[in-house]
């Protein structure tokens, strides 16, 4: 029976909640780290306004948060960037190997299709790697959701902050 008002975001939501909020926190972080680099007006006001976008995004999204099946909310601890630094190396992986599956569907040459493949499996042993370094350091608590959406809140407000 559908629920018209839920007492709680369903357990999918919230990963895809947890994606999009990493995801965009880790984008904001690095624009904003190249923002004064850019010397285009133009190009430099498309960056404003996405930054701005992604500050709005974020915020609208963090409503959610408390909405996610149990977890617990803490203040940031500081700004160590080694788990931004590899939070971005995890999302190039992750979009790596689905734009590699999403070529070789497109991909009616063998040679090419094959070296895709190949490409594709050196992209999720990459993402493993990576995947296991953030994990033994504490910073991809993959295993624990409370936590999980807590290091999102933290980095959220980070990136908005800068």
């Amino acid at each position: 029976m559908y629920r018209s008002n839920p007492q709680h975001l369903a357990w999918h939501e919230t990963l895809e909640l947890h994606e999009l909020t990493a995801f965009q926190s880790n984008q904001l972080i690095l624009f904003k780290m190249h923002l004064n680099d850019i010397t285009d007006p133009e190009l430099k006001a498309l960056y404003v306004e996405t930054i701005k976008s992604i500050e709005s995004n974020l915020k609208e999204l963090l409503k959610f948060y408390p909405k996610a099946p149990q977890g617990t909310r803490g203040e940031s601890k500081g700004m160590d960037m080694t788990g931004f630094y590899a939070a971005l190396l995890l999302g190039f992986a992750k979009t790596a190997i689905r734009s590699y599956a999403i070529a070789i569907t497109e991909t009616s040459t063998p040679a090419l299709r094959e070296t895709l493949h190949k490409q594709l499996d050196n992209a999720i042993k990459l993402h493993a790697k990576i995947f296991h370094f953030m994990q033994e350091r504490g910073l991809y608590a993959a295993y624990d959701l409370h936590k999980l959406l807590e290091n999102d809140v933290n980095q959220a407000n980070k990136a908005i902050s800068l």
